[in-house]
């Protein structure tokens, strides 16, 4: 009888509380998890998670940032086939034109600038033509000084240190006591590196009208 008497009571109480909106308390005795504190947890865990790899991306997009910009900061320093064509044009613009420049008031120093702008067979050449050619200036009563206006490198084997240019040259002659002329000349050049940089090897002349 008590135990049908609390049944009914049990019944009444959470068929009050339905029509008042409550929800029925929960029995004594049974664990219920708090899903809002819960999820709340959940959700500041994966906020956690994010900011942290947020910043393991950010950390390494920064170092690899970093590796290509001390790479490009260092690759001037490189030695490839650019910079080395660079080399090699600024080194053949002087050297021919110190090649087609004498002051026959200066023989030694002009000489001594075609030795020092060659190598190889053109070295070698000039070094057995320098007391002929010392004679030859020597009583040469005009002078030439050269301007390179163009040059190009047309073959380039970095490996082998060996270049060929094409180069566009104005000199200017000028006869003792007489007004100046200008001739304009082609050449095809073979330069080598050497200890001492690179230096003409070969110098042709290109005839005009030839392409």
């Amino acid at each position: 009888m008590r135990a049908s008497i609390k049944q009914r009571a049990r019944r009444t109480s959470a068929s009050s509380e339905r029509r008042t909106g409550r929800e029925p308390s929960p029995r004594r005795g049974k664990h219920f998890a708090d899903t809002g504190t819960g999820e709340r947890g959940a959700t500041k865990r994966r906020g956690r998670g994010m900011v942290g790899w947020a910043l393991v991306v950010a950390a390494v997009v920064f170092l690899g940032w970093s590796s290509w910009a001390v790479w490009q900061d260092g690759s001037g320093e490189q030695s490839g086939p650019d910079r080395t064509r660079d080399v090699v044009l600024n080194s053949a613009r002087q050297q021919i034109s110190a090649l087609n420049t004498m002051d026959p008031a200066q023989v030694d120093a002009g000489l001594r600038a075609w030795l020092d702008a060659s190598t190889g067979p053109l070295r070698e050449q000039l070094e057995r033509d320098a007391a002929q050619n010392r004679v030859k200036i020597g009583r040469s009563t005009t002078s030439a000084a050269a301007t390179v206006t163009g040059v190009a490198v047309t073959s380039l084997d970095v490996r082998a240190g060996k270049a060929k240019v094409i180069a566009s040259v104005q000199v200017k002659l000028t006869l003792r006591g007489g007004s100046p002329t200008l001739q304009r000349k082609r050449f095809e050049a073979g330069t080598a590196r050497t200890a001492s940089g690179w230096r003409l090897e070969s110098v042709t002349a290109i005839p005009a009208g030839a392409r």
